[in-house]
C-alpha cells in the first residue's frame, strides 16, 4: 500500500503529547469553508503555484503545468506516494527526540479515516516499532473503521465543529449525525480521546452552539474521566493556499462572516464548557 502524504511536520508540539512527527495524508470527505489545508481535499497529488517565485515566462502554460519544467521553481508537487519502508525511515530520523519528550507520531490530513487500510497499516507498523500513535480525525467514517483505528492507536484528536446538523452541512458539506454517534461510541468504549473545536466567530462561537456542545460533551462523562477540550481560535491561513491551487480555488466563496474570536469571546466559551465539568484548554 502506498498512501499519499502531502507533508511531514517534524518537531510538532500541538498534535498530541510531547514532540511529534506529524504525517499529513491527502484526501478528505469534508469541505469546511475555513479549511487551512485545501490541498488535502483531493487524495491525488496536485500542482501548487507560488506567485512570488514566478518570472512570467509562461513555460507552465506551454508544458501543461509540468513541475520540473518551471525554471523559477514556482510550481511544486503536493502529495507523494510513499512506500512503507521509506516512510518509516523518515519517521525513525526523529526517534530520539520523540522518545526523550514522551512524543510520537500523529496521522493527520485531510482525514486519515478516509483511507482505513492505509491508516491501519501505518498505525500497526508504528506500533510494532514502539511509537506512541495519535490520529487527528473528524470521525466521519463507519463505526467499524472508527473501532479499528481507535484500537490501533493510543490517542484520538477529535474535531467537533457544530452541533446543529444543518449548519454543519452548510459549512462543511456533510451532516454531523455520524460524527456525534462516533464520538459517543469512542467515549462509551473507553478509548482515549481529546475534543478539539475550531472556534470561529460567526460560525460556532455563539452561545446557543456552545451550550449545546457543553451539554453533549458532558453527557459522555458518565463512564469516562472528565473530557479535555481544546478551543482552537480561527485563522485565515487557508486564503493563500487556495490561491496556490492549480487552478486557484475560492476561499469562502459564499462570503460567510468568519473572524478570530476576541479574548472575551474565547473566555465566554471556555466558561460555558467548564461549567459542565469539562477540562478546557485554549490553543494546543
Amino acid at each position: 500500500m502506498t498512501p499519499t502524504i502531502f507533508d511531514i511536520k517534524r518537531y510538532a508540539i500541538n498534535d498530541g503529547p510531547g514532540i511529534r512527527t506529524t504525517l499529513f495524508m491527502k484526501g478528505c470527505p469534508l469541505r469546511c469553508v475555513w479549511c487551512h489545508n485545501p490541498e488535502s481535499w483531493s487524495p491525488e497529488p496536485q500542482v501548487l503555484f507560488k506567485q512570488s517565485k514566478c518570472i512570467g515566462c509562461n513555460t507552465c502554460k506551454r508544458e501543461g503545468f509540468i513541475v520540473d519544467e518551471c525554471p523559477a521553481t514556482a510550481l511544486e508537487m503536493c502529495g507523494r506516494e510513499w512506500k512503507l519502508d521509506d516512510l518509516m525511515a523518515e519517521v525513525e530520523k526523529e526517534r530520539a527526540v520523540m522518545e526523550d519528550s514522551g512524543g510520537g507520531v500523529t496521522l493527520c490530513g485531510g482525514e486519515p479515516l478516509m483511507h482505513p487500510a492505509y491508516t491501519l497499516q501505518l498505525l500497526r507498523e508504528l506500533g510494532r516499532r514502539g511509537f506512541h500513535r495519535t490520529v487527528d480525525t473528524t470521525l466521519y467514517a463507519t463505526q467499524d473503521v472508527v473501532r479499528a483505528v481507535a484500537e490501533a492507536c493510543e490517542l484520538l484528536l477529535v474535531d467537533l465543529k457544530l452541533m446543529d446538523s444543518e449548519k454543519h452541512r452548510l459549512y462543511t458539506s456533510v451532516g454531523n449525525e455520524q460524527i456525534l454517534q462516533n464520538i459517543r461510541f469512542v467515549a462509551e468504549a473507553g478509548y482515549h480521546f481529546v475534543i478539539r473545536i475550531p472556534l470561529i466567530e460567526g460560525i460556532n462561537a455563539d452561545k446557543e452552539n456552545m451550550e449545546a456542545t457543553a451539554r453533549f460533551l458532558s453527557s459522555l462523562t458518565v463512564n469516562h474521566p472528565p473530557l479535555t477540550v481544546h478551543l482552537l481560535p480561527y485563522h485565515d491561513i487557508g486564503k493563500d493556499k487556495h490561491r496556490r491551487m492549480m487552478p486557484p480555488t475560492p476561499y469562502n466563496p459564499q462570503g460567510y462572516p468568519m473572524a478570530t474570536p476576541s479574548e472575551e469571546s474565547m473566555e465566554r466559551c471556555r466558561q460555558c464548557l467548564a461549567a459542565q465539568g469539562l477540562q478546557v484548554i485554549i490553543g494546543g
